[in-house]
């Protein structure tokens, strides 16, 4: 049975901004304060989803979340009509109101880990969300994550959900930026990797000194328990700290992985030859050829890397069997990334084409192509089972890009975020959204 690599992108949403919320991320804090434009970013987002689904690729779609979060902020202790709170939390607790106003869900690499049917004990897909409490504008987002995934995949005879872990330091769980899958093809079993930060229950293993350390060992054995994955078909491997502290906050900014051919900096992991000997041992044994393609430092810097996001990429699998990176403008702008790709490219190996987006509303906040996409392995009846108006299409592009010029805002600042017209502007935006994707009722303003 034909086996398809899907990248649900997530829709960027109606308060998109930069609150410079998320600390380690170096792009984030850099432009906090800048005046952002919610309906290019949407629009740049659909742009690559669009282009993607002309290539052959198939696309799909993830939902953005209600914002500002108003049931967050009366569980902080503000009260009154919902205008009446957003202007107390504008007043007494700016930086509370701007975390509720978060569109950081559109990076939904962090919505959930994904396990395909080859890999689990059911033989069927299983999702965790991720439950991001490292911070607190993305800690609120998987309630709606669940329930958005849910009606995305609904059949439980191919797919299974799994409620967020604890929502505690041991547990940090920042889904998919931290896991990636290794096969020889889509529809076979394959080696499930899963990079952490930190182990929260060893302190012998080294941690960074800088910045947070996202992503626990514990989380990521917990989600391979949960999936029902096997010690054959897993690795563990831990981030490096040096790195982490050098802003790179996830495994997806340091490497990405396809297929058979993992792309990552030499300074990516600890105890680096041991990781990757696993890998290849492990690949194949399930019929598979481990490659490594290993990035030096004295050609592109761990800066380079996390300015320019060269590794935040999409790594796909073309119909001749080669693969092609999909990278940010970025990469096209800092001279030593582009001549590295250049020479990468021009060579017989696995890699053979790189493709540039504008994705710069997005960029600025701290998310490249990677960081906007879920991927989910499925063979031809999971794929017929997924609910179809959340599948990229010519008609769901033209119909999502005039819903975004009838509804999102051209600039956004600060103080917009204020404005309680902005919170009725994105439910009555959400609430037709659901129609288009054919979702039912998945928001809190739609479920009371």
């Amino acid at each position: 049975m034909k086996a398809f690599e899907v990248n649900f992108d997530g829709l960027v949403g109606p308060t998109h901004n930069y609150g410079g919320l998320s600390y380690g991320n170096v792009a984030s804090q850099s432009n906090s304060q800048a005046q952002s434009n919610p309906r290019e970013a949407a629009r740049q987002g659909l742009a690559k989803m669009k282009a993607l689904s002309d290539m052959g690729f198939v696309q799909g779609v993830l939902a953005p979340q209600e914002r500002p979060d108003v049931a967050g902020l009366r569980r902080l202790g503000f009260a009154g009509t919902d205008a009446e709170v957003i202007a107390a939390a504008a007043r007494d607790a700016m930086p509370i109101l701007a975390a509720s106003c978060s569109a950081s869900s559109m990076w939904v690499a962090n919505a959930a880990t994904v396990s395909p049917s080859a890999d689990t004990a059911d033989s069927r897909v299983h999702f965790t969300a991720a439950n991001l409490n490292c911070k607190y504008h993305r800690s609120i987002e998987h309630p709606t994550t669940s329930r958005v995934l849910a009606a995305m995949f609904a059949d439980p005879a191919h797919f299974a959900h799994h409620a967020a872990l604890p929502a505690v330091a041991q547990f940090g769980d920042e889904g998919a930026a931290n896991h990636t899958r290794f096969c020889k093809d889509y529809g076979a079993p394959g080696v499930e990797f899963f990079v952490y930060g930190r182990a929260a229950f060893d302190s012998r293993r080294p941690s960074p000194q800088r910045y947070p350390a996202r992503q626990t060992l514990e989380a990521s054995q917990a989600v391979a328990r949960l999936h029902g994955l096997s010690e054959a078909g897993t690795v563990y491997a831990q981030q490096n700290p040096a790195v982490i502290d050098q802003g790179v906050f996830h495994n997806d900014v340091i490497a990405v992985g396809n297929g058979e051919v993992l792309f990552h900096h030499q300074d990516a992991f600890l105890e680096t030859e041991q990781v990757l000997g696993e890998l290849a041992a492990k690949l194949s044994q399930r019929g598979g050829h481990f490659q490594s393609i290993s990035v030096p430092r004295d050609q592109v810097s761990v800066e380079d890397a996390v300015r320019s996001y060269l590794f935040n990429s999409q790594l796909l699998t073309r119909a001749d069997g080669r693969m092609l990176l999909i990278v940010p403008e970025e990469c096209r702008a800092n001279p030593r990334v582009w001549d590295y790709l250049q020479a990468l490219t021009a060579g017989n190996g696995p890699i053979a084409q790189v493709q540039v987006f504008d994705l710069k509303q997005s960029m600025q906040n701290g998310g490249g192509p990677a960081c906007l996409r879920l991927r989910v392995a499925l063979n031809e009846q999971e794929l017929a089972a997924v609910n179809p108006g959340v599948i990229m299409t010519a008609s769901l592009y033209e119909r999502l890009t005039q819903w975004v010029d009838r509804h999102y805002r051209d600039r956004l600042s600060d103080a917009d975020l204020a404005d309680p017209q902005l919170l009725v502007e994105c439910r009555t935006a959400l609430d037709e959204l659901t129609v288009l994707l054919q979702l039912g009722s998945v928001y809190p303003f739609q479920l009371n």
